[in-house]
């Protein structure tokens, strides 16, 4: 590993704090943080992030056009944290690979706290789009991202706020 400028994928599900995570550990070790996603592929287009998932059901373009563009992003020169749904998958040569999980309440809790919303809305269209991620996932490129025990760490993020997860991969990171 170049200890200089290290490769960082960290994976979740939405709510798990990955983006969070990942903009704190590239801050903190002064590395390019890249977050490309169906969000802001939405958002470049002038689409609302449902209309890109439900393009996304029948047109395998978007995933592969996100995944694409993020992984070109993280093999550029230079450290950088990558952060998205399938980092850990998509760049096999990271440095280290991280995994950020957490409870459906604690997911569903840290979502309306950032977007708002019906609670009860907001539960079934992210179970909903869990189960489409999964579904597309294994279609496209054969991955369960349920199935991350190869992450070199799996981190429970229930009990843990940003700060204390940053360091701790700034720490395991350190380590090796």
């Amino acid at each position: 590993m170049n200890k200089r400028d290290p490769k960082i994928a960290i994976s979740g599900k939405s709510g798990c704090g990955n983006t969070t995570v990942s903009r704190l550990v590239a801050e903190k070790l002064g590395l390019r943080f890249i977050n490309f996603t169906f969000r802001t592929l939405a958002q470049e287009m002038g689409l609302t992030l449902e209309a890109v998932l439900e393009k996304a059901k029948d047109d395998e373009w978007w995933d592969r056009e996100v995944d694409r563009r993020q992984v070109e992003l993280a093999r550029q020169d230079g450290g950088c944290v990558l952060g998205s749904r399938l980092a850990i998958w998509m760049l096999p040569e990271a440095d280290l690979k991280v995994y950020l999980k957490a409870s459906p309440e604690v997911r569903l809790e840290r979502i309306y706290k950032r977007e708002g919303g019906d609670r009860a809305a907001l539960a079934s269209f992210t179970a909903e789009r869990d189960r489409q991620d999964r579904e597309r996932y294994l279609r496209l490129y054969n991955i369960d991202n349920n199935d991350y025990h190869f992450a070199d760490i799996i981190i429970d993020t229930d009990h843990m706020g940003p700060e204390a997860i940053a360091d701790y991969i700034i720490e395991t990171l350190q380590k090796r």
